[in-house]
């Protein structure tokens, strides 16, 4: 009889992997986990001090009821841990209400009757002047958005996991992995394990596991960036809210300052592709800076529009920038959680959940039709 090492093993510990193994732990079964480098660390979608919580959802209703779920869980995890990691603090989301963006936003709100104001004019830039307001735009606040502590969320999952029994390997390397009838073989640090189950959340890195699907899971390279401001009154949590702004070729997102010095606006418009995740490029180009320190000085006057702070990060996106959540086609016991495209991390302990439930019960009870890894069962 094959002696198993646990039950279920989860290839990369970051966003979705933490989740994973903290709410597979709390379910009782046995957790072994591999992460190539540390955890909390800035290599992967979790690095930068701070991820938007979001609500109202321009990427689509769908995601309302995962986010709402979302947020109780992030609470029960800050209970868990002792640790503070989700400020609401509201979020505003800025454009011309005849676009498509817009539009999906007001539909998440209408269906979930979703707590909410729509600013414009003279209102709006009294309420929130630190953003210049074009007179076709409008601003949507968001009363159940904020900002999350993406590195402590991690290593707060992680720290909970492994008290519940979980073994996370850290620096550990997975070689290989070989579903079979009786289980699933992985090969990390050159050393064999055996476990029935797995559970794949390695972002960027993918296709390198699963070349099948390299087309389909494209790393891409996101620059972000923080500002000095004139006056940093203007720009602490309790007036100036998460951000999200569409306009002309520009998609800056935003939070206030954390530390009371800068204040973190980036450019995340069509974000650079990355051929080979092992050798991200980390430089920032003058280019870049320019581009971003442009939109800033259009949009957001108390700001002074040189970064005084840019870093880089990846993200796997697929190209409906809907992730794939579920079982494998034609690979027996193989999980995957991957190609979040920039707009996962808010959800992160709700998909952890459902990968649990997906794993322990062959279904979960929440809707996920649009991240069905069969959409992609020709690959």
């Amino acid at each position: 009889m094959l002696v198993m090492d646990a039950d279920v093993a989860i290839v990369g510990i970051g966003t979705m992997g933490s989740m994973a193994a903290w709410q597979l732990s709390k379910t009782g079964i046995s957790v072994i986990g591999f992460e190539q480098f540390g955890i909390g660390n800035d290599r992967t979608a979790a690095g930068g001090e701070s991820r938007l919580f979001r609500t109202a959802y321009m990427e689509g209703k769908e995601y309302v009821p995962l986010l709402f779920e979302a947020k109780k869980l992030w609470r029960e995890l800050e209970i868990e841990s002792s640790r503070e990691l989700l400020t609401l603090n509201g979020g505003l989301t800025i454009g011309n209400p005849d676009t498509d963006v817009i539009q999906s936003l007001l539909r998440s709100i209408y269906e979930f009757d979703l707590e909410h104001e729509i600013l414009q004019g003279n209102e709006a830039t009294e309420r929130f002047p630190q953003h210049r307001l074009f007179s076709e735009e409008i601003m949507v606040l968001d009363k159940n958005a904020g900002f999350l502590r993406p590195e402590l969320a991690v290593v707060s999952a992680v720290e909970r996991a492994e008290s519940l029994g979980a073994d996370i390997k850290r620096y550990t390397t997975v070689q290989g992995i070989y579903p079979g009838k009786n289980g699933v073989s992985i090969v990390a640090n050159d050393k064999e394990f055996q476990v029935r189950k797995v559970l794949i959340t390695t972002g960027a890195w993918t296709w390198k596991l699963l070349p099948r699907l390299r087309n389909q899971l494209i790393a891409r390279r996101l620059v972000l960036t923080w500002f000095a401001p004139r006056n940093i009154e203007e720009f602490k949590p309790d007036k100036f809210p998460v951000f999200a702004r569409m306009r002309k070729g520009y998609r800056l997102t935003g939070v206030p300052t954390l530390d009371g010095t800068m204040v973190k606006a980036s450019n995340t418009k069509n974000p650079s592709t990355v051929s080979e995740p092992d050798n991200l490029n980390r430089d920032v180009r003058n280019e870049e800076l320019q581009e971003v320190g442009e939109a800033v000085e259009r949009l957001l006057p108390g700001l002074l529009p040189n970064p005084v702070r840019a870093s880089v990060y990846m993200d796997a996106y697929t190209e409906d920038e809907h992730s794939i959540v579920g079982s494998l086609p034609g690979m027996d016991n193989t999980f995957l959680i991957s190609g979040f495209s920039g707009h996962g991390f808010k959800m992160s302990p709700v998909i952890g959940k459902i990968a649990a439930e997906l794993i322990t019960e062959g279904e979960t009870k929440h809707s996920i039709e649009h991240l069905d890894p069969y959409r992609y069962a020709k690959a």
